[in-house]
């Protein structure tokens, strides 16, 4: 079950730098929601809709996708952590370089919950005014 768990979830990050909705949907649960924490743009709750939506606007921010160059994976039960760190290109040429820490809690071979670490004052600089200025 947790090497299935791990799979799930590295399949999910993924299709998230590839920014490929359709790939994400079926590793997540109809009532998955994603949690950022901390106080910038991005923090708060996000529900199924607004994570695929989310992914597929993310192709527009990052043409080549993003690479996720994965550090560590722990599976123990039905929790998967993974860090790492997400390089890409935006769209106007700008190298974007976010480390990231994710608690995945599935069930049932689906992800039912995110919690997201990452540091939310780079992406308030960097991408929050292009998701503006493009209507994202």
């Amino acid at each position: 079950m947790q090497n299935d768990n791990k799979q799930i979830v590295l399949n999910f990050i993924d299709a998230m730098g590839k920014g490929d909705a359709v790939a994400a949907a079926p590793c997540i649960a109809e009532d998955t929601f994603t949690l950022a924490k901390g106080f910038g743009n991005f923090a708060g709750v996000r529900t199924h809709d607004t994570i695929l939506a989310t992914i597929g606007a993310f192709r527009k921010l990052m043409p080549a996708g993003m690479e996720p160059d994965i550090k560590t994976v722990i599976a123990d039960g039905d929790k998967v952590v993974v860090e790492f760190v997400g390089n890409g290109v935006l769209f106007n040429g700008e190298s974007y370089c976010n480390e990231y820490c994710m608690v995945f809690t599935l069930r049932d071979g689906r992800i039912r919950q995110v919690n997201e670490y990452f540091c939310t004052k780079l992406a308030d600089e960097v991408l929050y005014p292009l998701l503006s200025a493009e209507g994202l």
